[in-house]
């Protein structure tokens, strides 16, 4: 039956992709991995790439809202995101309590979070598991997405990454792998740091940090230099984690 056939195809098609997620590559040369670490500084640091990058660390920051959010048992009304990389997520429960506290800090926390994650499977040497696990993200994202705009970015970055995790060798995806892990870990610190600087000029006040000020009468600077300071202890210990050699000169140094 054609049906039958289909079905096979599809299974096939799934063991394949298990069995390339599952993978192992091995980890790249160091002075490789700094020239994909500058590469990726030149993406969060230089304005014009930093406003497509930037895309990448609200997809993150949104995620990382919506995903507390359900854990924290609130319902999960839908997701934004926006052509000037702002974004919003929207749910619904009690509009005090540590369930709300906790999606609202989610968001700020959340690249450093998951570029350590993807720091610690690629030193695991499973690159090709965190692009995969990045196509799964995004797919889930997908479901909860609530305009056009959103869609195209979250449909781009998917079909991308599946494509590449399909089609490109091994020691090329590794290096993708290295690349979005690095932007996550050096552009975490950089939306606070805008946010500092947006707030002090009289800016927005509405932000989650000022949501969370009103939440749990904790200054708003305080949330901004906590949320800072995690994400530039993200960075350093990626750092550590991504490049073994300089873990072993502090090391050295220290004794």
């Amino acid at each position: 039956m054609e049906w039958w056939g289909a079905l096979n195809d599809l299974r096939d098609v799934v063991s394949q992709i298990v069995q390339r997620a599952t993978a192992t590559q091995p980890v790249p040369a160091p002075e490789r991995v700094v020239v994909v670490a500058l590469i990726a500084l030149a993406l969060v640091a230089i304005p014009r790439a930093w406003s497509l990058t930037r895309h990448v660390v609200t997809i993150s920051h949104e995620g990382g809202h919506a995903l507390v959010a359900v854990l924290t048992g609130r319902r999960l009304i839908g997701i934004r995101l926006h052509a000037d990389t702002s974004g919003v997520t929207l749910s619904r429960g009690r509009a005090t309590g540590p369930g709300m506290v906790a999606m609202l800090a989610a968001g700020y926390l959340a690249p450093a979070i998951a570029g350590l994650g993807a720091a610690l499977l690629l030193a695991g040497e499973h690159s090709l598991a965190l692009l995969w696990l990045s196509v799964v993200w995004l797919s889930l994202m997908l479901l909860q997405i609530r305009n056009a705009y959103g869609l195209l970015v979250l449909l781009g970055c998917g079909a991308a990454a599946a494509l590449a995790s399909w089609y490109l060798p091994g020691s090329t995806l590794s290096l993708l792998a290295y690349l979005l892990t690095w932007v996550l870990l050096l552009a975490a610190p950089k939306p606070v740091l805008e946010l500092m600087f947006q707030r002090r000029r009289g800016g927005t006040r509405r932000s989650d940090v000022d949501q969370l000020a009103r939440l749990t009468r904790v200054p708003a600077v305080i949330w901004e230099l906590t949320f800072l300071l995690a994400n530039l202890a993200g960075l350093v210990v990626g750092v550590l984690v991504l490049l073994p050699s300089a873990a072993a000169v502090l090391t050295g140094w220290s004794a």
